[in-house]
């Protein structure tokens, strides 16, 4: 009794692999019979046809994954790069003011410490205070002038 067909028509209908179909065999002849797909369904509830189970192992289901943002660009802490370049312009500045003799060494000593604790927010700000500075040292130096010439007299 060749049922090859009969085999196919029950993987198709119930949509499994041919291998996994057993018929029973005191049943043979209902399923020699069964001609629709609602006759292999009926066969099946009845169970004149058996389905084996899966062998080998089983798929792991997939855990479903949260949903996050798009590309989005990381906030970077540019901290550290911001201070390198605006000490290294500060310092290159300072080296200027020296080399037109504005600067004497101590000044310029003092000025790199500043720079180094970030007392100077930019380039514009140092200007500002180098003037400040050299301002009130004329001053004192005047006062001290006016002062040595009444001790003088």
């Amino acid at each position: 009794m060749n049922l090859t067909s009969k085999k196919e028509l029950a993987a198709r209908t119930l949509k499994v692999g041919k291998e996994r179909i057993v018929f029973v065999v005191a049943r043979l002849n209902e399923i020699k019979e069964a001609i629709t797909k609602q006759d292999i369904k009926d066969l099946n509830k009845d169970g004149a046809i058996l389905i084996k189970e899966i062998k080998g192992r089983k798929k792991k289901i997939k855990k479903k994954k949260k949903r996050t943002t798009g590309k989005i660009r990381k906030k970077v802490n540019t901290r550290k790069q911001d201070y390198v370049k605006l000490t290294r312009k500060l310092r290159k500045h300072v080296v200027e003011l020296k080399k037109q003799g504005k600067l004497s060494s101590e000044e310029v000593k003092e000025i790199r410490k500043k720079i180094r604790n970030k007392q100077y927010k930019n380039k514009a700000n140092l200007k500002a205070r180098v003037e400040v500075v050299k301002k009130w040292k004329q001053i004192k130096d005047e006062e001290e002038k006016t002062k040595q010439i009444m001790q003088i007299d």
